[in-house]
This record gives structure tokens, C-alpha cells and sequence, in this order.
């Protein structure tokens, strides 16, 4: 079956599935939802996914940004979840979006100040990240850690203050953009079957399926399914009863990479007072730096959280501190943040690691995905399809870990083009769909992607189209994409 997804296949498939009953309705799609949608599929089962919105509308568009190997948790002592996401890091970089990662050198400084004891520290978690590396056949361009000496260290980020000591100089994987992954893993779902129906809300969920609104029409119909599982993040709470949530707030900040000399290496610095927790500086192809991450509990969902001052502060402030010469708000070109859904203590986590696990519950015959992080989806994926498929007396192993995604082949022209870079072996199509001149001076998104996101990606409005461009990164992009942007989505309705 083909992999397009377009408003025409999706009014199709919606007007025919009332009358069907599909093995497995997947309510959210993020990557998560997504993940679970391509498992099953990929095993044989019908597959039916809604959304309330968009492919990505949700956290997994406001992530960090990287398929990473999971120091941070061996830091927090949680060594299986830093296991977990070192094997599903090597799936996605050997097999199923290789064309989507890249290695990123990341820097972590040693400055005057900071605890003593500090390296000593560092030196043993590198050290059990690398025996990880070594156990999970982490491939060769993500090598073992190493470190540099202060000369090497600022020849890597010139940036930083002149007395820096050193550094080591770790490896991991930079996602070139979350939504794009989301985007092809649903499309990868589609060629095995799954109806991926975006902009349909469900109202209401049962263990036979749901009530759910068409949010184009306003047309409601039931949709029957042999199994449900939910995987909408922070909103399965508004879904299903007794589901123990503590969302978590993360909050970036996107900066002009000439504010702090263009740099190709990423670094880290460490929160004063704090001796395993750090500011990350991630630069972007796009011309921005990254910059994050908070990690703060919420009580308030919200649809599309804003960046507060205080946490802009904070990340610049804790960045300044290890530079020459400080960045602040007029470097800022862009802000977003997402909430994770993470498990509360009501499942037994400890309040240290509530972002590091995920958990597939039964909440009266409805299987509810939470927790996790978006390198291990796919892992989370499968556990949720093998209970499904046990509930359905369905024998038939995972086939996730070596399937390719859409794209995920050689390009034809340089790695480092846009378009190689977002679309891997689907380059050449993608530059056929349109015009491959930037859509507005001075923007990164070329005219020929907004067209090959309605005819092959399913954006049905103009802000699906901007959030595959990743145009809604950065406000001043989007202002003067949307012009273009609504006569393309425009000439398709």
C-alpha cells in the first residue's frame, strides 16, 4: 500500500471506517502513538489512529532534539533505562532513521568553580556509558568518551571562558527534527496499512473503541475496535480515569549561532550548586543553537505551554556562565517547551525518576502508554503491541527493531543539504514536488517541502505545513513563510 499519506486518502479512509472494526485504535499522534500504530501494522493487525490535531502537534515537537545514549540517567543512578536507550539509540542510527541522526561531539567543561570531586565524578559515568557503548554494539561514528586538554577545549568551542581546564568530549546521536520522525514513522504505518487520521478528536474511549469527532466537519461517529490502547502524553488523563500523571515541564530557548560563534560542537554546563545537572548549548543546522532543558513539575495541561521568563533566564544565565562573553534575550530568536507525561508516584517512581521510565497500564480493558522519552518509542512500542496482540490471541513477533523508515537510504546529493539531510533517499522526490527556491529571503525551508507536505506528508492546514518545515521554531519564519504557505494548502482543498 502506498505510503502518502493527503486529505483525500484521509477523507476516504474515515468515511469507510464505521463500518469496520479495526483490530487496534491508536488514540495520539506523537511518537509514541505513532510507534505503536507501525508495530502493529507492521504485524498484520488493521489499524486505525486519530488525533485531535497533528502528526507532532504535541511534546514530541518540543523535544531536545536528540536520539541520545542516556548518561543523564546513568547519572541518576537508573543504569537499565541508560541501557535501553543505547539499544534503541543503535536501531534508529544502523537501521530505521539513520538519514534522520548524525553524531554531535558534545563538550562538558571543567571550570574554576565548580564541586570538587566533579571530574572524578564525571569519569566514573563516562565510564559506565561506555562499557554500555561497548555492550549494545553502539556503532563507530558515536566513539568512546575522551578528554581534552583546555588548548583542545577551546579550539572545540571558542566560546567558552578563556580559564577552562579541559573537557571530555563525549558522542551521541542529534535528531535532525522530532516531528520529521514522527512524520515518518506514521507514513511507514500507512504503507503497511494503518489509517493515519489526523484532526480527529476522540470524545470519548471504551476497550471497543471510541467516539470521535472529525474537527474539520464537526462529523461524529463511533469507531469500533477489538483493542484501544492510548498513547496521547500529558492528555490520556482526559481520556481515561485513574491514570497517575505528573507532567513535567521543558523548556528551550533557540539562539542566533553567531552569538556564540557559530559553533559545530555542542557543550554542556553545569547548574551552579548542582553537581548532575546541566544547560545544554545544541547547534542546529538552521543556523540557531539550541539551548535547554528545564525539568519542571506542572499541574496546569495545556495545549501549547510558553517559555516563562524566569526559565529563559535561568538557561541563559546558567549558559553565560561558562562563556567570554554572555548571550541574552536579544540573541533569542525562538522559544518552545513541551510537557512530558511523566509517571507520578502514584505508580511507585520515586520523585527522582519520574521522566525515566514508561509504563503500559490497563485501565478497564483500555492499554495506556505513558512515561518514556522519545528515543526509546519504539521500545514502548512493542510492549504495548505485545499485550495487545496476547489479549487477541495473535502470535507474531516484533519486527520494529531492523524495519527502515521512509527515506531511510542513501541520498543522491550532499549529506549536508537540506533536503538530504530531512528526507534522506526521498530527496530527488521531494525536489520534484515544487520549486526548490526558500519559500521567504532568508529562510532555511525550501517551496518544493510545502508542497510535498500536503501531497505525501498528510498536512491538511497551514500550520501542519509549518510544523513539518519546522517554521514554527522560529516566529519570524513562519510570519513570512505563511503567504506562500496558505496558497499551497489552498490550491489542494
Amino acid at each position: 500500500m502506498s505510503d502518502r499519506l493527503n486529505a483525500e486518502r484521509r477523507a476516504r479512509e474515515l468515511d469507510a471506517l464505521p463500518g469496520e472494526v479495526v483490530d487496534l485504535l491508536v488514540v495520539g499522534g506523537g511518537v509514541t502513538g505513532a510507534g505503536v500504530a507501525l508495530d502493529a501494522a507492521a504485524r498484520g493487525l488493521s489499524v486505525a489512529l486519530i488525533e485531535k490535531s497533528d502528526l507532532a502537534a504535541g511534546t514530541s515537537r518540543w523535544s531536545s532534539k536528540l536520539a541520545h545514549g542516556g548518561l543523564r540517567y546513568i547519572v541518576a543512578g537508573q543504569i537499565g533505562v541508560a541501557w535501553e536507550s543505547a539499544v534503541e539509540r543503535n536501531h534508529l542510527v544502523r537501521t530505521i532513521a539513520p538519514h534522520l541522526i548524525q553524531p554531535m561531539r558534545f563538550v562538558i567543561p571543567d571550570l574554576p568553580g565548580y564541586p570538587r570531586g566533579n571530574k572524578a565524578l564525571a569519569r566514573t559515568g563516562f565510564g559506565i556509558a561506555d562499557v554500555l557503548r561497548v555492550a549494545s554494539r553502539t556503532p563507530k561514528q558515536l566513539p568512546r568518551t575522551r578528554w581534552v586538554d583546555s588548548a583542545e577545549t577551546t579550539r572545540l568551542v571558542p566560546s567558552l571562558r578563556a580559564d577552562v581546564r579541559g573537557a571530555f568530549v563525549s558522542v551521541d546521536g542529534a535528531l535532525e527534527d522530532d516531528a520529521r520522525l514522527v512524520v515518518a514513522i506514521a507514513r511507514t504505518a500507512a504503507s503497511y496499512g494503518a489509517r493515519i487520521l489526523t484532526h480527529c478528536r476522540a470524545l470519548s474511549v471504551a476497550r471497543d473503541g471510541a467516539r470521535v469527532r472529525d474537527e474539520l466537519t464537526g462529523t461524529e461517529i463511533d469507531v469500533r475496535a477489538r483493542a484501544v490502547v492510548v498513547a496521547a502524553g500529558v492528555w490520556c488523563g482526559g481520556l481515561v480515569d485513574g491514570v497517575p500523571l505528573q507532567p513535567s515541564k521543558g523548556a528551550h530557548v533557540l539562539v542566533d549561532a553567531a552569538a556564540l560563534g557559530s559553533p559545530v560542537s555542542a557543550f554542556n554546563v553545569l547548574v551552579p550548586g548542582s553537581r548532575n545537572r546541566f544547560v545544554f548549548a545544541v547547534p542546529r543546522p538552521d543556523g540557531t543553537v539550541q539551548v535547554g532543558l528545564t525539568d519542571d513539575a506542572v499541574e496546569e495541561v495545556v495545549d501549547e505551554p510558553g517559555v516563562t521568563q524566569a526559565e529563559e533566564s535561568f538557561l541563559l544565565d546558567t549558559l553565560s556562565s561558562a562563556l567570554r562573553r554572555p548571550v541574552t534575550g536579544a540573541d533569542v530568536v525562538g522559544r518552545f517547551a513541551g510537557l512530558r507525561p511523566l509517571l507520578g508516584q502514584a505508580h511507585g517512581s520515586s520523585g527522582a525518576d519520574l521522566s525515566r521510565r514508561h509504563a503500559l497500564l490497563d485501565r478497564d480493558g483500555v492499554w495506556v502508554l505513558v512515561g518514556g522519552k522519545l528515543t526509546t518509542y519504539r521500545r514502548m512500542a512493542q510492549d504495548a503491541v505485545d499485550a495487545v496482540t496476547r489479549s487477541l490471541g495473535i502470535d507474531r513477533p516484533c519486527p520494529t527493531a531492523s524495519l527502515p523508515l521512509v527515506g531511510a537510504g542513501r541520498p543522491q546529493r550532499d549529506p549536508s543539504h537540506r533536503l538530504a539531510r530531512r528526507f534522506g533517499a526521498e530527496e530527488a522526490l521531494v525536489a520534484a514536488a515544487g520549486d526548490q527556491e526558500p519559500i521567504a529571503p532568508g529562510l532555511p525551508a525550501l517551496r518544493c517541502e510545502a508542497h510535498w507536505a500536503v501531497h505525501a506528508e498528510g498536512a491538511i492546514t497551514a500550520g501542519d505545513v509549518e510544523r513539518r518545515l519546522r517554521l514554527d521554531l522560529v516566529p519570524a519564519w513562519a510570519e513570512a513563510a505563511r503567504p506562500y504557505v496558505r496558497d499551497v494548502v489552498s490550491a489542494q482543498a
